[in-house]
């Protein structure tokens, strides 16, 4: 299994709350738009009925959040968590201009202390945030808590490419250009250099899978996206007998 990056939990809370304002811009300058697709594309694997009850963990700026809400109707309930203060503003402001106040709540909590009941969500979400948690398998246990028996994680998350030349592209991208977008758009040379250090050392797709079987997720699955720059890893939890 890949190494992580080591990460401090306040020196990524605080990053996070500095790129808040060109989070959105700069998410389609590095994925060259490619992020909306792949959302979608996670969408397509989510278990859910009108009326669920979602929680998407380190929503950031609210964009899957709104997109579950809208698919999951008037009778549902997303609430859309993250730990940075500043994503939190951002995604309570699209929430409300997309006039989804009724069916989305926004709240600050962290992903390793979850403030919800045991089987509170059918359906649990996260989007490239999993690569931030201090704990890998601290954070899958958690989910795993909140979600009811039967209930399904989908993590839309970045990856590494395998194929040789790919990867050898990829990897150039993502050490050299990707920093340097961050300077030149947002001004944070420094903190989209962490960003893709954390994308590089991440597990990779086998790995990830194996670490949500170990956390006790069941029928483990997974699809890739752009020749295995990013992957939609799903997982149900065990219902009781």
């Amino acid at each position: 299994m890949t190494q992580s990056t080591p990460k401090n939990p306040a020196s990524v809370q605080a990053l996070f709350t500095r790129i808040a304002p060109d989070y959105d811009r700069m998410n389609n300058i590095i994925s060259f738009g490619l992020q909306h697709r792949w959302r979608r594309q996670a969408m397509r694997q989510t278990h859910f009925l009108p009326g669920d009850t979602v929680l998407d963990l380190c929503c950031g700026t609210g964009d899957w959040t709104i997109a579950l809400a809208n698919s999951i109707g008037r009778d549902g309930q997303v609430i859309g968590v993250d730990f940075s203060a500043a994503m939190v503003q951002l995604a309570q402001q699209k929430a409300g201009d997309s006039n989804l106040t009724h069916e989305v709540t926004i709240t600050f909590g962290d992903a390793l202390h979850l403030p919800f009941p045991d089987d509170s969500f059918d359906l649990l979400t996260i989007g490239f945030g999993m690569r931030n948690l201090a704990d890998l398998q601290a954070g899958l246990k958690e989910m795993l808590r909140v979600l009811r028996p039967g209930g399904q994680l989908v993590c839309l998350e970045s990856s590494q490419p395998t194929t040789p030349i790919i990867k050898t592209v990829w990897k150039w991208y993502f050490g050299r250009i990707m920093p340097w977008f961050g300077q030149v758009f947002a001004h944070a040379h420094d903190d989209y250099d962490y960003l893709q250090r954390t994308t590089q050392t991440f597990a990779n797709y086998h790995a990830l899978a194996d670490a949500f079987k170990t956390a006790g997720f069941q029928d483990v699955a997974y699809q890739r996206f752009t020749f295995g720059a990013a992957a939609c890893h799903t997982g149900v939890k065990p219902s009781f007998t």
